[in-house]
């Protein structure tokens, strides 16, 4: 009986030490990943040049931001507009491409549909770099001038195959007889398309379409490649230039802090929109029975 109550006290023991040990895992992880964002955080409130030398709490770095008379502000304003610019328009274009090759390739024949699975999951595992070096070497056997649009099919090719891998669960989800049956029923190929196939991956399109704007807004490899050589910068590539020159302006602080905590309002939104959906469907279901 007592050897009993030992080993119970043991495997409590146990259990109570590998909670406290994944506890530990999981906050050192979090405190990892967010330790250099909030520390540029705090340093965006104080009006030193230097990160790490505290000068007091001012609001100097966001004054700059938005001052229309600074020319440092006016170029990070600039960079913003071209990153976010560029992210849209190639989101666009990748999703609209990575769409219609998904549908393409789940209607496919299965010996075409395993290559073509195959061939979209290569870019993807793919070093950035590779895409970059091939992208360059591409635009300049053609004599391409490297521009705005060089740019963004630099990007279109970065995102295409992650749109591709977020639309294709949705249409393994569907029924594969919808199409075909909109086609009995009277419905040309386009209207069946756009009534019956597209509002069914919609969800799929809309994640890839984000994933999309993402991986370009993050972009620095491809883009380096890609833009135009002289009078052009995106957010990352901007940064980049001014360290290397003089070291990182004041506002750049103040512009992570924004864009920080804009992501952070839309990730919650987004959260609490979900939940609420979740909750609304359980209702229903409830109702139903």
């Amino acid at each position: 009986m007592v050897n009993n109550q030992k080993a119970a006290k043991r495997i409590k023991q146990r259990s109570l030490l590998k909670k406290i040990l994944a506890k530990v895992f999981v906050y050192a992880i979090l405190l990892i990943m967010y330790a250099p964002i909030l520390y540029l955080i705090v340093y965006s409130f104080t009006s030193s040049s230097q990160i790490g030398r505290w000068e007091g709490l001012s609001f100097e770095p966001f004054i700059r931001l938005f001052a229309s008379n600074n020319r440092e502000s006016k170029q990070i304003w600039q960079a913003v507009y071209n990153t976010v610019s560029i992210a849209l328009v190639s989101g666009v274009i990748s999703t609209v491409l990575g769409t219609t090759g998904a549908i393409g390739i789940f209607y496919s024949k299965k010996r075409s549909k395993n290559l073509l699975e195959f061939l979209t999951q290569i870019p993807v595992v793919n070093a950035e770099i590779v895409i970059a070096l091939s992208l360059t070497i591409l635009f300049v056997m053609v004599k391409a001038q490297f521009s705005y649009a060089t740019l963004v099919i630099g990007h279109v090719v970065l995102t295409v195959p992650f749109v591709v891998l977020s639309v294709k669960p949705k249409l393994t989800q569907m029924d594969p007889n919808l199409y075909e049956a909109a086609l009995d029923l009277g419905a040309n190929q386009t209207r069946a398309l756009f009534k019956v196939v597209l509002p069914e991956i919609a969800p799929g399109i809309l994640s890839g379409f984000m994933l999309a704007v993402t991986l370009s807004l993050d972009d620095y490899i491809i883009t380096t490649f890609t833009k135009p050589r002289t009078g052009f910068d995106t957010i990352s590539t901007y940064i980049d230039a001014v360290t290397k020159k003089s070291g990182l302006p004041i506002q750049v602080r103040a512009l992570t802090t924004i864009i920080f905590a804009v992501i952070l309002i839309v990730m919650v939104a987004i959260n609490i929109r979900s939940s609420s959906l979740v909750k609304r469907r359980i209702k229903k279901e409830h109702e139903k029975d």
